[in-house]
């Protein structure tokens, strides 16, 4: 196994109920696992489960470990790799003010059409564009309007999904 740092996104299915958070948290914290980033929603009201997409980094073996681990929480059900199972699609929506006039706001909504970032609230000295992607394509588009006047950044975190017709419950992992 390598000792090379990689990027995993996991889905991890959990019972929506209180601490259930605290707890997966707290699993990352403890151990000094890095959270890149960290959604999580009711997905399934009736049967009261939250899907956590958590996208983190480590060695091959502190990722199995934190899979493993997690699967062990009490409220959790399963725990997918995404990275590991296949193809999937991972986007994010992230909020970006920029604060220029003249030749860089005219610049800014080059960028942003390019982009297909949508403007969503606009000054005579500022633009907030919302945009909608790949966290790559994200990080790009922040990384160009920097010179520009970037102001302030808001971003959702990953959400992800298998590609193709297998679903998150028909890929379960146990460890």
């Amino acid at each position: 196994m390598s000792n090379e740092i990689q990027t995993a996104v996991l889905s991890v299915l959990i019972e929506n109920e209180a601490g259930a958070l605290g707890r997966v948290v707290g699993l990352f914290s403890a151990r000094g696992y890095n959270v890149e980033s960290l959604t999580v929603a009711v997905v399934e009201r009736e049967d009261g489960l939250s899907r956590i997409t958590v996208v983190t980094s480590g060695t091959p073996m502190v990722i199995e470990q934190i899979k493993a681990q997690l699967a062990r929480l009490i409220p959790v059900h399963s725990v997918t790799d995404l990275t590991a199972s296949g193809p999937y699609v991972a986007r994010e929506m992230a909020l970006i003010k920029v604060v220029s006039t003249g030749d860089a706001r005219t610049e800014g909504m080059r960028i942003a059409d390019a982009f297909r970032a949508r403007i969503v609230d606009t000054t005579a000295g500022s633009f907030v564009f919302e945009l909608t992607g790949a966290p790559e394509k994200v990080d790009a588009f922040v990384d160009l309007m920097r010179p520009l006047g970037l102001a302030e950044v808001s971003r959702t975190g990953v959400a992800a999904i298998m590609r193709g017709p297998q679903t998150f419950k028909s890929k379960q992992e146990s460890y």
